[in-house]
């Protein structure tokens, strides 16, 4: 076998540390794409019986997103197995009391319920915010593309962008797009007026 084979073989089996972003990313998407990683799923080498799998550290995991009403709507269910131990608790209850929880809990729901569950579950590594250990970051080499496009707030656009961006029409000069009442109208217009006349 030559030197580059052999490379690519170690490459191929060692497990290699991945990061992902989970802000503004819908939790049970990005669940999806994590278990992909953490299963071994990208290698040619995966099996169901092997354990191929690789590290994945999840970062921003307090800001993940839902679609719609998920955050009221979901639930998680709980029976201690006791007389009168069932339990109901909605999405938006776990992620305040635990900003990682929904995100692990919907990784553990994609993974097969096998003997391999336990240990792919121990490379998931979860954090709130950015603030991620040096002993973990020092080994992360690669990253993960976010499954959804995180649109730019209108404070992030630079002024320059802002006025380069193509405009359909311009407003007619003193156009009011809202004018509200009729007395606030009026209002206005007195305003105006007193300040051509003062000029």
């Amino acid at each position: 076998m030559s030197a580059n084979k052999r490379v690519l073989q170690w490459a191929t089996f060692a497990r290699t540390w991945w990061i992902y972003d989970c802000q503004h990313q819908c939790a049970f998407k990005s669940a999806a794409t994590i278990s992909h990683y953490m299963q071994g799923w990208h290698k040619p080498i995966y099996h169901p019986l092997s354990d191929t799998g690789d590290h994945v550290v999840a970062i921003n995991t307090r800001h993940v997103s839902m679609a719609d009403e998920r955050w009221r709507e979901f639930k998680y269910f709980h029976h201690t197995g006791y007389a009168g131990g069932f339990s109901v608790t909605r999405a938006w209850e776990v992620h305040k009391k635990n900003p990682s929880e929904v995100l692990r809990r919907a990784i553990y729901a994609r993974i097969k319920g096998n003997l391999l569950r336990r240990p792919l579950m121990a490379r998931l590594h979860l954090y709130p915010d950015e603030d991620v250990p040096d002993d973990i970051l020092k080994n992360i080499t690669n990253q993960i593309p976010g499954v959804m496009v995180v649109p730019k707030r209108l404070d992030q656009y630079t002024a320059k962008e802002i006025s380069e961006f193509p405009r359909a029409f311009d407003w007619p000069q003193g156009h009011v797009v809202n004018p509200g009442n009729k007395k606030q109208t009026k209002k206005r217009e007195d305003e105006e007026l007193q300040v051509k006349s003062d000029t």
